[in-house]
């Protein structure tokens, strides 16, 4: 079977050896952004091999209640979320469903937290219905993202999109998912800002909140 046939092992191999020292210097405070005061049922959309674990751990002090859910399709990295979950003695009931089909019941959820994910879904427009689909009225959307780029940044992400999906497990770097989110008719915007950060053509990122209409 092919690599693509049974998850992408290599990836999920070289994935935290090779992203630890630019996530740790570039994106931790994004990520605590993301967790900052959770509470209740929180679903991590498209865990990876758990990079949002660590800021889940923090944010389960015993003055919250929070209930932690993820999904990940690809089994192997599905095995280091687990791996790290364990680790951190985070409770965390991780599924193999894909974004497009979640398993959750409607208005089940508090908040939807996607990091570095929306670039390998295959269909983003029905990922953010079924979003809307479980979260509670009011409930929020956390995303930390990298989008497609303007110039000649946008050039090479055009240029090399083809032979970056297939070594980074579906990877899109030239998706407008800025436009996406702020065309969806069932969110409203509350914060959305563009960081110039990252190295092309991983470049730039935006990072927000927004809120499922009631």
């Amino acid at each position: 079977m092919t690599d693509d046939d049974t998850g992408h092992r290599l990836v999920a191999a070289v994935y935290d050896p090779l992203t630890a020292p630019f996530d740790e210097r570039l994106l931790g405070d994004h990520r605590e952004y993301l967790a900052r005061g959770l509470d209740g049922s929180v679903l991590d959309l498209g865990a990876g091999t758990g990079a949002m674990f660590p800021y889940f751990a923090a944010a389960a002090t015993d003055e919250s209640s929070l209930d932690c859910h993820a999904i990940e399709p690809d089994p192997h990295m599905r095995q280091r979320a687990e791996s790290r979950a364990k680790d951190l003695d985070l409770a965390i009931d991780i599924r193999p469903d894909p974004a497009g089909s979640l398993p959750d019941d409607d208005d089940s959820i508090s908040t939807v937290v996607a990091s570095l994910v929306l670039c390998t879904i295959p269909d983003v427009q029905a990922a953010l219905d079924e979003v809307a689909r479980v979260l509670k009225p009011g409930g929020e959307l956390r995303l930390l993202e990298h989008v497609a780029a303007d110039g000649w940044t946008g050039h090479l992400q055009t240029a090399v999109n083809p032979v970056w999906k297939r070594a980074a497990a579906g990877c899109h770097l030239n998706r407008d998912t800025e436009a996406t989110l702020r065309g969806h008719d069932r969110f409203d915007v509350r914060e959305l800002t563009t960081l110039e950060m990252g190295v092309p053509p991983v470049q730039p990122f935006i990072r927000g909140t927004l809120e499922v209409r009631t």
